[in-house]
């Protein structure tokens, strides 16, 4: 019969380690530095994927802009003048212009709107 005091398990033991009989493997969290050489290719190859990744969807980025239209790059110097003075156009002008305009209409403005295919 074995006595408490030899007892691999004996209270003094636990004191002793600091970690209860229930704790399988007190170093369980520190593991991963036996196989330190396959932690450190396996943190590797996910920080090439990563960049991988980031690459392809740069060069895809890229190749959207090259495929979408944009005046200020596509359109020859000209043309790009061209379409900052008709950005600059408004159709109705200034409240004045189109004063004149009406002044001078010979249209009807109390005449029925005109709807295709109705006949009044």
């Amino acid at each position: 019969a074995s006595t408490p005091a030899t007892s691999p398990k004996s209270k003094e033991d636990q004191a002793v380690n600091g970690h209860d009989e229930k704790e399988s493997n007190p170093f369980a969290e520190y593991m991963w530095m036996e196989n330190e050489e396959d932690f450190n290719r396996q943190v590797e190859e996910e920080l090439q994927e990563q960049e991988f990744l980031d690459r392809c969807f740069q060069e895809m980025l890229e190749e959207e802009d090259q495929e979408w239209f944009i005046p200020s790059r596509d359109l020859p110097q000209g043309m790009a003048q061209l379409q900052q003075q008709l950005n600059g156009l408004s159709v109705a002008g200034d409240g004045h212009a189109s004063e004149d305009i009406l002044s001078k209409s010979n249209l009807n403005p109390d005449a029925k709107e005109f709807v295709p295919g109705v006949k009044y």
